[in-house]
């Protein structure tokens, strides 16, 4: 059996000469919901019906109503962040008299200290779905504990972002895990995709704050006040090498980083996956626009890898992910998916077919998240 999702609308692709689907470079100008720049300026996939995680959900409810028992908080995870908390500051405090330009220093931020931090991120946005308590209050002071290792206050931030991420999937304007038209024009080629893959990092942190601002509320600050009193007296008591470690380590974790490949795996759109779709359905469906990683690296991120599982039920917690796959494993099975992060980075660099505006869009759809509201995860 195979997933039951919404089937949409896009704009017509050009074909290479094997007749494999490629971007949107459709030449009329109401084929390009961006507007005035054309074809030439956006080849996104836009399509004009809902995300397929809510239609799909409905349809493993119905056919396996007992996967909503998987729903609710992990325990597990409140001592995992507090491990990973302290792992973190044993190796600052192991490197304060390491010079910064060494190797000892450098290997330990990339393969310690990178991986510690790509765990802390995914803590962070397991605990933004109010997965670690039940508690929404002690769920956001969790955020504020686990982002301390990273060295800059951003939980407070990400959490509104994200549920609009999956509130809004794949909507212009709302969804800021989308590369905006300018990026994905500007970056272009090999050595740009190279330059992004590189500093995914800050275009993740900075570009948010591009496409819309939030209210700034008391979490916000009160992850600020925290955050540089905690940065304060790391440096005094330890040394600056100290923070510098945990700095470098986010920097790493966010750049040509294993883990990172979840970043880009997550919802680019890669050749294999659009040459999925036969001649008459590219007419008429949009590529998938969500794909999981079943592999081992899995381990270290919380799961992450199970994508369309967590979209499809983002309160089910990481532990319970693998279940939920395995119940409805006729749902799953057939979608595309990644086997390794590494060439998942690899192939989005080097392969011509991909790039930045290998996302789906839409105009419309979904809400925004803003302040401190709770998230209410839609069950039917």
């Amino acid at each position: 059996m195979s997933s039951s999702v919404s089937t949409a609308t896009i704009t017509p692709r050009t074909s290479n000469k094997s007749g494999d689907i490629m971007n949107n470079t459709a030449g009329k100008e109401e084929a390009s919901p961006a507007g005035d720049g054309g074809a030439d300026y956006d080849r996104f996939f836009w399509t004009y019906t809902e995300e397929p995680h809510r239609s799909r959900r409905q349809a493993i409810i119905k056919a396996h109503p007992e996967v909503l028992k998987l729903c609710g908080p992990e325990p597990l995870t409140f001592p995992l962040v507090l491990a990973v908390v302290s792992l973190q500051v044993f190796c600052a405090y192991a490197l304060r008299d390491t010079a910064v330009l060494s190797w000892p220093y450098f290997l330990t931020a990339y393969v310690v200290g990178a991986t510690a931090n790509q765990n802390l991120f995914l803590a962070i946005h397991e605990i933004t779905h109010n997965l670690a308590f039940k508690s929404p209050l002690a769920n956001r002071l969790l955020a504020v504990v686990a982002n301390l290792p990273i060295g800059i206050p951003y939980s407070a931030s990400f959490r509104p972002y994200h549920l609009t991420h999956h509130k809004s999937l794949g909507v212009d304007g709302l969804d800021t895990d989308l590369p905006t038209a300018l990026e994905a024009w500007f970056l272009d080629s090999v050595a740009g995709k190279a330059f992004f893959a590189t500093f995914q990092i800050l275009f993740y942190a900075l570009r948010p704050m591009m496409v819309y601002q939030l209210p700034l509320t008391w979490i916000h600050a009160f992850n600020v006040v925290a955050q540089l009193a905690f940065d304060y007296i790391l440096v005094k008591y330890v040394g600056g090498r100290a923070l510098g470690y945990l700095i470098m380590s986010s920097f790493l974790a966010g750049s040509l980083h294993p883990c990172a490949g979840h970043f880009i795996a997550e919802h680019y759109v890669f050749g294999q996956h659009s040459r999925s779709l036969d001649a008459a359905a590219a007419k008429t469906a949009a590529p998938e626009e969500t794909y999981s990683y079943y592999g081992v690296l899995n381990f270290f991120t919380y799961n992450v890898g199970l994508h369309n599982e967590h979209h499809d039920f983002p309160a089910i917690p990481w532990t319970r992910l693998w279940k939920l796959n395995e119940i409805a494993n006729e749902f799953y099975r057939d979608l595309p998916c990644h086997h390794s992060w590494v060439g998942v980075i690899w192939q989005f660099i080097l392969d011509k077919e991909v790039g930045l505006w290998c996302r789906v869009k839409r105009k419309e759809g979904g809400r925004k998240v803003g302040g401190t509201a709770g998230h209410a995860q839609p069950m039917n």
